[in-house]
């Protein structure tokens, strides 16, 4: 599109100058001929920080080329993406190829005019924020302009200014709209609160997981977090979101076990109306919503191969279509991933695409199971303590030593979680509930004050049983398979042997 000369400029804001002092303007009175429309030259001072949008896509509508050409001009100093259109049709046929987040729409169009446009645009449900502005207006034209959906009304001459303040509280408005969805999302599905860096315990599996997600955090790539169920996985995600330089920007996670197959593709990237049955209104996908920050993929490995080949289609080009659209939509989203599978395995096996899983592990860091740092339980164990009993307006309990010791005996198949569900639990019950990690454990004897040595006994005994009662109950639960009962529990089979004979000849023998 042929760009406006300096002498066609000129004449142009000379005839939107001499019209000023005749139109009241919404924004403020009339402007000094000093202020008002400038001509287009190559010296137009640069854009503040405050004044740029990076990952703004911006639609300018005007049939005046002289008008259309300065504001695309202005703008795309300042807007990720600016395009113009000089008609209602050619500006329809561009908003059903991009997802613009504003529109800057001239009312009075040849043809169509901006109004009935901006009407077809809601009614086919576009979202976005629009800014109408024209030289010929009434008060009716505003209320109707309103009413239609248009976000601000400006009068032509108008200042710079004035169209960047417009555009500042219109993109501020769909930011904030962004970020209420993201909100309401998250607590209707009952996220528990978690500090961001909330890694507790000084271990060293603890100290390698912090300097990879230090690491990790610095860099855009996207990060695939492995480990098993309860093992803070979107903690680690929350911790690499917070650290990076997208901190500022949304935090989208996404449980794609949850997802319907059917739903998936519109849940992340959106459709349009009519799309399917039940889509009576368009609607942005979670990709969108992520737009600036990052987009947590929980429980990647549950993903239908279907919607894997988009996902990667999507990795690749960094672009969405909405289901039903032609919209080709840019992303600057950072996925972090997450999986409980082996997803080698399970791409060797065919039930994961490789070339996801090779875009996905840019980088993969792998979380401890619970068992692999149980010297962190003590801290653990304080922490959740301090946590919860102001949040469940209970008294703290306090732990033994011996209870301790039950707690560092036991496997924690469910890790961090599992230890969280106890605690709270023994808030609850006002002591900590250690037989709910053993069925069938007595509680221990209270000591008398007496008989010191024969309570320590009694510990010790009580710690002989509590072993004993685990082996068998892992040994029944896999039929007597010693080699299985073994890996269970940690052991070699050779030990597991070993007690085995020590029960039998005390007189107790295993059932298996």
């Amino acid at each position: 599109m042929a760009g406006v000369t300096r002498r066609d400029g000129a004449r142009r804001a000379a005839s939107y100058n001499r019209r000023a002092a005749a139109r009241p303007s919404r924004h403020g009175p009339p402007p000094p001929p000093s202020l008002l429309l400038p001509t287009v030259t190559p010296d137009a001072p640069s854009p503040t920080p405050a004044e740029r949008w990076p990952l703004a896509s911006v639609l300018v509508v005007d049939d005046e080329e002289g008008m259309r050409n300065f504001l695309t001009k202005t703008l795309a100093a300042r807007c990720g993406q600016v395009l113009a259109a000089g008609s209602a049709e050619e500006a329809a046929a561009l908003c059903a190829q991009h997802r613009f987040d504003l529109l800057i729409l001239d009312i009075a169009l040849p043809g169509k005019s901006g109004l009935e446009l901006l009407r077809e645009l809601r009614d086919q449900g576009h979202s976005g924020e629009v800014i109408l502005i024209t030289a010929f207006a009434d008060l009716d034209t505003a209320i109707e302009a309103l009413r239609a959906g248009a976000s601000d009304f400006i009068l032509k001459p108008f200042r710079i200014a004035q169209i960047l303040n417009a555009m500042a509280q219109c993109l501020e408005r769909s930011r904030l709209a962004r970020e209420n969805f993201i909100l309401r999302r998250t607590l209707s599905e009952r996220r528990p609160a978690s500090p961001l860096d909330g890694f507790i315990g000084g271990s060293a599996a603890m100290a390698e997981l912090q300097h990879a997600l230090r690491r990790a955090a610095a860099v855009p790539s996207t990060v695939l977090l492995s480990g098993e169920s309860g093992t803070g996985k979107e903690l680690a995600a929350l911790a690499l979101h917070a650290r990076s330089p997208r901190a500022a920007g949304p935090f989208v996670p996404v449980n794609c076990a949850t997802l319907s197959p059917e739903l998936i593709d519109s849940e992340l990237f959106g459709h349009a109306r009519g799309a399917f049955t039940g889509a009576a209104k368009a609607r942005d996908g979670l990709f969108y919503y992520a737009q600036g920050g990052t987009l947590f993929l929980d429980e990647i490995g549950e993903l239908p191969l279907a919607q894997q080949a988009a996902l990667l289609r999507v990795l690749e080009e960094r672009r969405i279509r909405p289901v039903g659209s032609e919209q080709q939509i840019p992303i600057d989203v950072r996925i972090v991933a997450a999986t409980n599978r082996a997803l080698a395995e399970e791409a060797r096996a065919g039930r994961f695409r490789k070339d996801l899983y090779y875009r996905l592990q840019v980088m993969e860091i792998t979380l401890p199971p619970l068992r692999a740092h149980k010297e962190d339980l003590p801290a653990l164990v304080s922490h959740f303590i301090a946590t919860l009993a102001p949040q469940l307006g209970l008294d703290p309990i306090s732990v033994s030593d011996d209870q301790m010791a039950y707690l560092l005996q036991y496997d924690w198949p469910g890790n961090v979680r599992e230890l969280r569900n106890l605690v709270e639990r023994s808030l609850i019950l006002g002591a900590l509930n250690v037989q709910a990690l053993y069925p069938g454990l007595e509680p221990a004897p209270q000591p008398r004050a007496a008989a010191v040595e024969p309570a320590s006994a009694a510990a010790a005994t009580d710690l002989q049983t509590l072993e004993k009662r685990h082996i068998l109950s892992v040994l029944e639960s896999v039929g007597g398979d010693k080699t299985r009962a073994a890996a269970l529990l940690g052991i070699s089979r050779r030990t597991l042997e070993r007690r085995c004979a020590e029960w039998q000849s005390g007189g107790g023998a295993p059932s298996a």
